[in-house]
């Protein structure tokens, strides 16, 4: 672990310091490039502070002053095949400029690695797996649940002692800066690997939650979302994080339970904005993404 053309309608109020343009329009790669089903590598472009050495103060910092002067997006309604394409798990990571290896897939899976000693990046899908004009339960009225999976397929050393290897699973708001793991920067949530902590929109300290990863070890990360029991009292949607092992639920905490504004809040994991899957990485890793209901060891509906 590192240092943890549409125009849209403008949704009544929208959250303080939601960004007041519309988001840049969703990426959907399959009408993008339909033929294509490899993407080749990209141009270079608390209670732990690091034990992996891969993340620096610098890039910290760098983040910091992203998120600060980059608000979240605020979302917007999406177009109807692009809401289908996410219904139907028609979804792709999208390789940032810090991800140095290959990705290859199709079919909601996806399989890659990274470079021995690649720098924290993290893999957002091309389109949101929560839209929040379109899934909130305030709009539908009923529940809605998003999750993925991840099987940690292979760990090797980087070229110096203090390169460590791993990854991490979550969720992320856009946008993003991508040369951070999910769960350490505003909007994100994530567990990680090597020491099974959990950082919810936290730099420095993180919570313990589980046991590290095994290779060959298939995890999988969730959220629901459902209204609150008395809207009057709590005018916010209930929000559970759900874990899981080899086709088990591990564990899970509630967002608003869990709160600790010390290390970042929860700001964009309400409900309040589109959310995308997030794979973070460290280090040389070997993994496949399983975005399709039909691969899932577990099935959380």
């Amino acid at each position: 672990m590192a240092d943890k053309s549409y125009a849209p309608p403008a949704p009544p109020g929208p959250p303080p310091g939601y960004d007041a343009r519309p988001p840049p329009p969703y990426h959907n790669w399959q009408d993008a490039v339909p033929d294509t089903a490899e993407f080749p590598p990209p141009p270079t472009s608390g209670n732990y502070y690091s034990n992996a050495g891969n993340a620096s103060a610098d890039d910290a910092e760098r983040a910091h002053n992203f998120c600060n002067s980059t608000p979240l997006y605020r979302p917007a309604h999406p177009p109807t095949v692009v809401y289908n394409s996410a219904r139907n798990y028609d979804i792709s990571p999208i390789p940032p400029a810090e991800f140095g290896g290959s990705i290859s897939g199709h079919h909601g899976r996806w399989k890659g690695l990274t470079r021995d000693g690649n720098g924290d990046c993290a893999l957002l899908t091309n389109l949101p797996l929560y839209f929040a004009l379109a899934d909130s339960p305030f709009v539908t009225k009923g529940k809605k649940t998003i999750y993925f999976e991840v099987k940690l397929l292979g760990l090797r050393a980087g070229p110096t002692p203090n390169d460590a290897s791993g990854l991490s699973v979550g969720f992320a708001a856009q946008p993003y800066p991508t040369w951070r793991s999910p769960g350490w920067e505003r909007g994100s949530l994530a567990v990680f690997s090597d020491d099974g902590c959990r950082f919810t929109n936290d730099s420095f300290g993180g919570k313990d939650f589980t046991d590290a990863f095994r290779v060959g070890e298939t995890v999988g990360v969730g959220m629901t979302f459902e209204l609150s029991e008395d809207l009057v009292s709590v005018p916010k949607l209930k929000v559970n994080i759900f874990f899981t092992r080899n086709g088990q639920h591990s564990g899970g905490w509630d967002l608003h339970e869990e709160i600790d504004e010390e290390a970042g809040g929860v700001e964009g994991l309400g409900g309040e904005a589109d959310l995308y899957a997030a794979v973070g990485l460290f280090g040389g890793v070997d993994f496949e993404i399983c975005y399709h209901p039909e691969g899932w060891l577990y099935h959380p509906w």
